[in-house]
């Protein structure tokens, strides 16, 4: 029997190094595909996310973590790219000041460009339900699509090989996702999700991330292992 036929499937996954993408690479381990972990230095406020992408990708031994350089600083227009905006504290109504435009349209291309080199058909993303509410580049309908784009613009597409994106936290709440998390053995203690840490990885413990996950620890009863800078 040909081993590459017995190999597991192999996936994309995009790890920012938060709680999100943190799990949705370990249900992509459970589901038995060989990971390949993507993540980006993009111009954004703290790269000690970075830190935590490349430990999260150890811990879970996946085949490759490659992280990709390019400013969308140059852009501006974000809280997170542009340190003339300041990072609101709690949470903001409509879409707040730190969506990225077009920021999950471009990682979504570049796994879709890896994936293709690789064979890989899945492309795992940590959007959520949460998220959706506030930015646009995480609605269903937008994954839909992209999903759509991938199979119309590609050689594997155009050729019957299906790219598949999988959103598999998007319905679920930030207590239902470290619910889940948990069980799958993911290390919360190295992820990050603040919009603003410092050098040395702490959480400011006030913008709407640190926000999020603070209430998605307490909702889950699990004891929140994030280190603030308080």
């Amino acid at each position: 029997m040909n081993n590459v036929e017995n190999s597991p499937p192999k996936a994309v996954v995009l790890l920012s190094g938060g709680l999100d993408s943190a799990t949705a690479l370990a249900i992509a381990k459970k589901q038995g595909f060989d990971c390949h972990t993507l993540s980006f230095n993009y111009g954004q406020r703290s790269h000690a996310e970075l830190l935590s992408a490349k430990i999260v990708s150890e811990h879970f031994e996946v085949a490759h973590h490659k992280i990709l350089n390019f400013d969308l600083g140059v852009f501006g227009g974000s809280a997170l790219t542009d340190k003339n905006i300041l990072v609101p504290e709690g949470h903001s109504e409509g879409i707040p000041v730190t969506y990225v435009p077009a920021r999950n349209t471009i990682f979504l291309s570049l796994a879709l460009g890896w994936a293709e080199v690789l064979g890989a058909r899945h492309i795992f993303v940590g959007v959520n339900s949460v998220d959706y509410s506030g930015y646009p580049d995480c609605r269903p309908a937008f994954v839909s699509a992209f999903e759509t784009l991938a199979n119309l613009a590609t050689k594997a597409g155009v050729e019957g090989h299906k790219f598949h994106i999988e959103a598999p936290l998007i319905h679920l709440t930030k207590a239902q996702i470290i619910a889940l998390g948990t069980e799958l053995g993911v290390p919360y203690h190295a992820t990050l999700s603040c919009y603003q840490a410092n050098e040395e990885g702490l959480a400011c413990g006030h913008c709407d991330s640190c926000g999020l996950r603070k209430q998605g620890f307490s909702e889950a009863k699990v004891v929140d292992p994030t280190r603030y800078v308080e």
